[in-house]
């Protein structure tokens, strides 16, 4: 199979599984709401226990006059989120190194049945507990998204992996805009009847979940018939031929090369603990971002659900624009490092335009409107720009399980630049910022303002820009 073939495969798996994964984002508050009234009475129960403890850590940060309780479900929403993500923390790396040992497809697919596993716990869970282990399991069996960056790694050269790996972010973005309002939409629905006939006890929200398991079976079966094994059969390597193009999968494609490594072991392994580090503060700080500005619409513009999606749709697109018809062309050119320093740049600008926006609300509502329609403009830059320029970047310090077309022996790898290993370790960076980086986010927010929050965060992504110019003139290849 060619690796224009292997690349539209790994993204539609990703379509697949990033609309299951978005369609129950914007249901949670509500489903709290549902269990809430549900459980209410268990006073010893396990989501009056959870909440309670909600409740304790928002009185240290903040007190609101009135309407405690939506409060403290939106903060319990987000540490749901929190939860997902640290168990994605915990995994990633066991996932990409039993792929490095086992194979991509079958570790694949083995995550697959996880994900089933999850929605079908999610379609008949009547209690919060059954719920959060849904979300647990979910967390610790995702792996479509750290795999299909391996796959497309094996089967790329340097020279277009950028480009490849641009298809990751175009397939979130694509999602984030059509997957929470599909859910929101079939929220609404009834059960289906194959399932409403069966007298079965479901979530209030099992049509959403019902599509879920859907979306994620025709992925399973997808993936099962149509993604060919890449492990150790990417790259195809002649010696003396320093050509650029597209990589051979399973010795069908056309032939191609890859170009010597420019640095050493050490030297990449130094790269790689940098990249990490980096993923780990900005979406540290990027996700905390995302979180508190629907926090911001609401508490100063009183926007509605309907006006926060469309803005996060609003985002979205911008980003699926700016990645299709922009990223993708210009990082050979300007290289991976300076590309996701413009990102960073570009949420500098963000995040100064949102500290100023409360000043403007009070007396200059038609101006605010306008400074916040910029600042998502540079957010969706952001969002195309940073973590696809640092996962490229990642993956090209990796070792290439390739054979050598002259001799036939498997080149050998570093045990650390094991392609499913490294990148499995610097998704797992970023999923602790995005883990720790909405509480953090939330905590400030209520304890000296949105203006002092984004003018913090703006001046530690400044700070982050500066310490990003070395590695924006580090060698990506």
């Amino acid at each position: 199979m060619s690796t224009r073939k292997v690349e539209t495969v790994v993204f539609l798996s990703l379509v697949l599984d990033l609309f299951a994964f978005t369609i129950p984002l914007p249901l949670f508050p509500r489903l709290i709401e549902w269990y809430t009234k549900r459980e209410s009475s268990d006073t010893h129960g396990f989501l009056s226990q959870t909440l309670g403890a909600v409740s304790t850590l928002r009185g240290v940060f903040y007190n609101p006059p009135e309407n405690s309780q939506k409060w403290d479900v939106v903060l319990l929403g987000g540490l749901m989120g929190s939860l997902f993500s640290t168990l994605q923390f915990l995994v990633s790396p066991y996932i990409g190194g039993l792929s490095d040992r086992h194979g991509r497809k079958k570790i694949l697919l083995l995550t697959m049945v996880g994900n089933l596993l999850s929605a079908i716990v999610w379609i008949q869970s009547t209690t919060f507990a059954s719920f959060m282990l849904s979300r647990a399991i979910g967390g610790a069996s995702e792996g479509n998204v750290q795999l299909a960056i391996a796959i497309l790694s094996d089967v790329t050269t340097p020279a277009n992996r950028a480009r490849a790996l641009s298809h990751v972010g175009i397939a979130f973005a694509i999602c984030f805009c059509i997957g929470p309002p599909i859910g929101a939409y079939f929220a609404s629905r009834p059960v289906p009847p194959t399932f409403a006939g069966r007298q079965l006890d479901l979530n209030i929200y099992a049509t959403p979940a019902i599509i879920t398991l859907i979306l994620l079976t025709v992925e399973c079966v997808f993936l099962i018939v149509a993604l060919p094994e890449t492990r150790g059969k990417g790259v195809k390597v002649d010696a003396g031929k320093h050509t650029n193009g597209e990589a051979q999968v399973n010795g069908k494609a056309t032939a191609t090369t890859t170009p010597p490594r420019v640095a050493d072991v050490p030297t990449r392994l130094a790269i790689l603990r940098s990249l990490r580090r980096l993923h780990l503060l900005f979406l540290g700080l990027f996700s905390g971002v995302e979180f508190t500005l629907t926090f911001l619409t609401f508490d100063l513009l009183d926007w509605d659900n309907k006006q926060n999606g469309a803005l996060i749709g609003f985002i979205g697109i911008i980003s699926a624009l700016l990645q299709g018809g922009y990223v993708r062309k210009a990082i050979p050119k300007v290289g991976e490092g300076k590309m996701a320093r413009r990102g960073v740049q570009s949420c500098t600008v963000a995040l100064v335009l949102l500290a100023i926006l409360p000043k403007l609300v009070a007396h200059q509502r038609p101006s605010a409107i306008l400074v916040l329609r910029l600042a998502a403009v540079c957010l969706a830059f952001t969002s195309a720009t940073v973590v696809n320029s640092l996962t490229a970047f990642a993956s090209l310090q990796c070792d290439d399980a390739g054979v050598d077309s002259v001799t036939g022996k498997p080149l050998e790898e570093h045990p650390e630049l094991a392609k499913g290993k490294a990148l499995g370790a610097f998704r797992s960076s970023g999923q602790l910022g995005r883990a720790i980086g909405p509480l953090l986010a939330c905590a400030m927010y209520w304890t000296i303002g949105p203006s002092t929050t984004y003018a913090v965060a703006g001046f530690a992504m400044l700070t982050l820009s500066m310490k990003m110019a070395k590695i924006s003139r580090t060698q990506s290849r």
